[in-house]
């Protein structure tokens, strides 16, 4: 069986949603206004790749949680 992006998988860095047809992935690491790090990409990778194999998915938007930043670029440890 292939993964949907509504399995029950919990991110650590990242919510997802699917409504309408469309994905909602939001990188949630307001705390650090949302820079990636080796974990948060490994997640990205991992919604994509299910939304992408989802039937149920037609579109995908990406987001950053918060106010303040989308995302604030790369941390170059595992913060």
């Amino acid at each position: 069986m292939v993964p949907t992006l509504e399995d029950k998988t919990t991110f650590e860095s990242i919510l997802k949603e699917v409504k309408e047809q469309i994905a909602w992935i939001t990188v949630n690491r307001q705390q650090v206004l949302n820079a990636l790090n080796h974990k948060t990409i490994d997640e990205l990778g991992d919604a994509f790749d299910r939304a992408a194999k989802d039937d149920a998915v037609r579109a995908l938007i990406l987001t950053g949680a918060g106010e303040k930043s989308f995302v604030a670029g790369v941390t170059s440890t595992n913060s």
